[in-house]
């Protein structure tokens, strides 16, 4: 049968349509007045002081890293553990990427693993917030200050999520964020860079429109000729005034939607305690996640492959998704030989999936969903188990 539970479903509704109509009748609808509206607004929600919208997180990471001056010869360590492109934002610059393991509960980097893979050749680190839930901000940029080394964050998925009482974000070098329809705020496609650096921040803005050192907009709003300079080589990265009118409505919706996704997670986390071998993940003792995803880990004692689990989900009319793909075991990474184990890598990408969790997601849903694991379990009691 076809799912009829969905993994994610973006909140749209007429509000988002009317914004961008109304940005298609203004006859602006190339990057302008509202992306730098939704710079300002989106930079001001997670505490920095600048924001430069892009067309993706992937580009957002691509340019951080040329911002950065990361290039060929250079390594940068990266999770494996996090979606494929944040490794390939490495490669594009002509950086070697270096995989460091995760944490098993949080699924992100420590200062542990990522000294164990460090060496006198890493430029830069990428530590990914993975899946809206926060990795240790003040432990990681402490140890990355100590080392010298510039610390980028994927924030991707991490909108609403907090770290220490502020939101993911504040006090960042460099951050990356994604719009994608299965993040919790989405403008269809596009990204944002968010810094507290004026200069760094303006070298971005040019970056990401071909170099120029006055913008497309800026030209169109002079009443005199602008001749313009390419001060060095840049890309087509930009955002569309569209897209970041349906972001600023959007952003209006974000404190609303993560309520309630931590709502319909605490549910799951307590209909789900008393399944032997199945752990939920759940906030870190430092911060708040947003849930964009709500993943379950299974062990031996759960009785029933990952893959089975998927199988008798979508039987059911269930749309689950696997956990969190390994990079190093993709085809296109096979030449990259982790220099240390990544068990827990391999673990999370073998024995978890993503539960879905979105603002239609009803109660019933849940007991549904629920209802197929406990059925599929070995064995059920009313204390939950340990990730471990």
């Amino acid at each position: 049968m076809s799912a009829t539970i969905p993994v994610m479903i973006p909140k749209l509704g007429e509000e988002e349509a009317q914004a961008a109509a109304d940005a298609v009748r203004s006859g602006w609808v190339a990057q302008g007045p509202r992306v730098a509206e939704f710079e300002r607004s989106f930079s001001a929600l997670v505490g920095a002081e600048h924001g430069v919208a892009v067309s993706s997180c992937t580009t957002a990471l691509h340019l951080a890293l040329i911002a950065l001056g990361v290039g060929p010869g250079d390594e940068v360590i990266v999770p494996s553990l996090s979606f494929i492109a944040t490794a390939n934002a490495v490669r594009y610059v002509g950086a070697t990427p270096i995989f460091a393991d995760v944490d098993i509960e949080t699924g992100n980097v420590t200062v542990a693993t990522l000294d164990e893979v460090r060496t006198a050749r890493t430029a830069a680190i990428i530590a990914v917030h993975q899946g809206g839930l926060p990795f240790d901000v003040r432990s990681l940029r402490q140890a990355a200050t100590g080392w010298g080394i510039p610390l980028v964050e994927d924030a991707a998925c991490a909108a609403g999520s907090t770290a220490y009482g502020a939101p993911v974000g504040a006090g960042s070098l460099l951050s990356a964020w994604s719009f994608h329809p299965r993040k919790v705020i989405t403008t269809g496609e596009g990204g944002m860079i968010t810094l507290d650096d004026a200069d760094r921040a303006a070298r971005l803005r040019r970056l990401r429109e071909h170099g120029m050192n006055v913008s497309a907009a800026d030209r169109h709003k002079s009443a005199q000729p602008i001749l313009e300079a390419y001060l060095e080589t840049g890309w087509n990265f930009r955002m569309t005034d569209i897209q970041a009118a349906v972001g600023l409505v959007q952003l209006g919706r974000l404190t609303g939607l993560v309520a309630q996704r931590r709502q319909l997670a605490a549910r799951y986390q307590e209909l789900l305690a008393g399944i032997d071998g199945l752990w939920a993940v759940r906030d870190p003792a430092y911060g708040e996640s947003n849930f964009q995803s709500f993943w379950v880990l299974l062990s031996p004692e759960f009785g029933v492959t990952r893959d089975q689990v998927l199988t008798e989900l979508a039987a059911a009319g269930v749309s689950a998704r696997r956990g969190i793909m390994a990079s190093h075991l993709e085809p296109a990474y096979q030449d990259v030989v982790p220099p240390a184990g990544l068990p827990n890598t391999e673990r999370l990408t073998r024995d978890s999936l993503i539960l879905p969790l979105h603002h239609a997601l009803t109660e019933d849903d849940q007991d549904h969903i629920v209802g197929v694991l406990r059925k599929l379990a070995g064995s059920f009691r009313t204390v939950g188990s340990t990730a471990s």
